[in-house]
């Protein structure tokens, strides 16, 4: 049994904005699966969802199984003890998560209290335990967020993410405006605690070069859905869907100089959730798509070993002839004056 099972998750916020499609999901206990894609994608609305912090009226369908039990179907009691015990969640901005008012040790202290049900004096002991498995010296507890650096914040972040020995953490964007020494820093630290702990770690980010180096699975995900997955480095050096490989090709790469003048750029922006466009949501944007596409929406199917991706050209070159490994769309492949490697 998988820590975490995500089924054909929907979340839809009023108004009719569908932000998540149908996700699938799964994380084994000490495993580390990337979530990638544009901002706007899902990635976040997920990941609130797994613990149910959605706000007020957004409507939630499927299923979402943590250790085997469905979060969604939890009374508001078994939630409160499921969260920060079973799963914790690291959010994006520090600052703005943290309570301005409050020493951080306090902080750290509180989930401690509330779900160990340790005295006062054990729950800030094993606060000052915390921060310096993170890196900060125990005396930074008496210390407001606001007499801390990003990074350090951060690490309060992760402190208190880990204050419960959760069986899973889910990181969002735990880089977020942070210079990249101290990005560096942050992503070897949650890769460490996350290892020596046997925790597992859905980790949030656009950013497939940092998933790719941190995690062991990579999802990437476009428009509420999943449309690539596999082995986080095969997907990061060889995607098999169009978006894939154009999230992989945004970034330069070390070791290829030309990488850094290369137009780069993919045309067009994420479709918005209340009107995603009919049959392959993007296709409108897709440099190789086919008249099928716009018509047939396309469902994850085998793209070689662990490997997943919803396009029509899996198994197919790219005018839709098949290539010996599947059969794909017939249509002719449309120029619209964008051209890209074949899938």
């Amino acid at each position: 049994m998988s820590l975490l099972e995500v089924r054909d998750l929907t979340v839809t916020y009023p108004g009719g904005a569908a932000a998540v499609r149908g996700v699938g999901l799964t994380v084994e206990a000490g495993e580390k699966l990337g979530l990638a894609g544009e901002s706007g994608c899902g990635k976040s609305t997920l990941a609130l969802a797994l613990l149910r912090l959605l706000p007020a009226g957004a409507r939630v369908g499927g299923e979402i199984l943590l250790d085997g039990e469905d979060v969604l179907t939890m009374k508001w009691g078994r939630v409160r003890a499921v969260r920060w015990a079973g799963a914790s969640i690291v959010f994006q901005g520090a600052m703005h998560s943290l309570n301005a008012v409050h020493r951080v040790g306090d902080q750290i202290a509180e989930p401690i209290l509330l779900h160990r049900g340790a005295t006062p004096a054990d729950a800030r002991r094993r606060a000052g335990e915390l921060l310096e498995q993170v890196g900060l010296p125990a005396a930074r507890a008496r210390a407001y967020p606001h007499e801390l650096s990003g990074g350090q914040r951060q690490r309060v972040m992760i402190a208190m993410a880990l204050a419960c020995e959760p069986r899973l953490v889910v990181a969002d964007e735990p880089t977020t405006a942070l210079d990249v020494m101290i990005q560096a820093q942050i992503l070897r630290l949650i890769e460490n605690l996350v290892g020596e702990q046997d925790v597992g770690l859905m980790m949030i980010s656009h950013d497939l070069a940092v998933l790719a180096d941190t995690c062991d699975r990579l999802a990437v995900m476009y428009a509420g859905r999943v449309v690539e997955e596999g082995p986080a480095r095969e997907v990061y050096d060889d995607a098999r869907h169009p978006y894939g490989r154009a999230l992989s090709g945004a970034f330069p790469r070390i070791g290829d100089p030309g990488s850094r003048f290369a137009p780069r750029g993919l045309p067009g922006d994420p479709p918005d959730p209340a009107a995603v466009p009919s049959g392959c949501a993007f296709h409108p944007r897709c440099p190789v798509a086919l008249d099928v596409c716009a018509t047939e929406d396309q469902v994850l199917r085998d793209a070689g070993t662990r490997r997943r991706a919803a396009c029509v050209h899996v198994g197919t070159d790219a005018t839709g002839t098949p290539d010996g490994n599947g059969s794909g769309g017939t249509a002719s492949a449309r120029d619209d004056g964008v051209r890209s490697r074949t899938p």
